[in-house]
């Protein structure tokens, strides 16, 4: 029964994604924390190699169809491939000194990001309105990589931040047209999931049974949003998963 449950929240999990574009970490991280009751350095594990195998048939699809900015990619990586060392060896040491109290550390870390990310996601139309034909401000490579380097940092420790951080600080940073923004994220996306993801699996923070029964659930359940998100309110959907992921941040920070 276990495993369906996991199957079910998969499902759940990509149906959501599917409709509503709100990133997978912020979604499943609090799922497996409250309600499977996973240690929350494993879900921080687990939740990482499942974003990493998500992204890569979307990843493959925006290379093909050119919708990629190859140089952001590289830039962000540069960045962000170290942050994603420093935020799990931050976890490695934590737990070395501080044993399963590197697991409140954890919850904290995650339930600041849970207010943070879904209050931009909600004023995310008003950015993009705002600075739709507006000059890019910044065109660095070391630009690019401090926006890496501290969404690597903020994965490697919550596996939260690989596609809605990013995503929105290249928004406020650069104009590129969305889908080009979308296919650029999802694509660097798997590259700091994927580092991020075989750094825990190191560790032994991943449990591989978990991960493989999410995404079995995950696959259909994708679909399904797909096909359900010409059919939704879903300005409206998303306004009340983003209140759900706030009010859930801030049961995290103050329980």
């Amino acid at each position: 029964m276990l495993i369906l449950a996991k199957v079910f929240i998969g499902f759940v999990v990509g149906a959501l994604i599917g409709m509503t574009g709100v990133g997978g970490g912020v979604l499943l991280l609090p799922i497996l924390i409250f309600g499977l009751r996973v240690p929350p350095i494993i879900a921080v594990g687990s939740d990482a190699l499942f974003n990493f195998v998500t992204k890569i048939g979307s990843s493959y699809v925006h290379l093909t169809k050119g919708t990629v900015k190859r140089n952001v990619v590289v830039g962000l990586a540069v960045g962000s491939l170290p942050g994603s060392i420093l935020g799990v060896g931050l976890l490695k040491h934590l737990r070395s000194v501080y044993g399963s109290g590197v697991n409140s550390f954890i919850t904290t870390a995650v339930g600041v990001l849970l207010i943070c990310v879904p209050t931009l996601l909600l004023f995310q139309s008003q950015i993009e309105d705002h600075v739709t034909q507006r000059p890019p401000t910044l065109k660095s490579l070391a630009g690019l990589s401090l926006i890496g380097l501290l969404a690597g940092f903020l994965v490697g420790m919550t596996s939260v931040g690989s596609g809605s951080i990013i995503m929105m600080l290249l928004l406020l940073l650069y104009s590129f047209p969305p889908k080009v923004m979308v296919g650029t994220d999802i694509v660097h996306a798997v590259l700091l999931t994927g580092v991020t993801s075989f750094l825990h699996f190191k560790l032994g923070n991943v449990d591989p049974y978990l991960v493989g029964a999410l995404v079995i659930g995950s696959i259909p359940g994708g679909l399904l949003g797909s096909h359900l998100s010409t059919r939704m309110p879903v300005p409206w959907l998303r306004r009340i998963l983003c209140a759900v992921l706030l009010a859930t941040g801030a049961r995290m920070l103050w329980a």
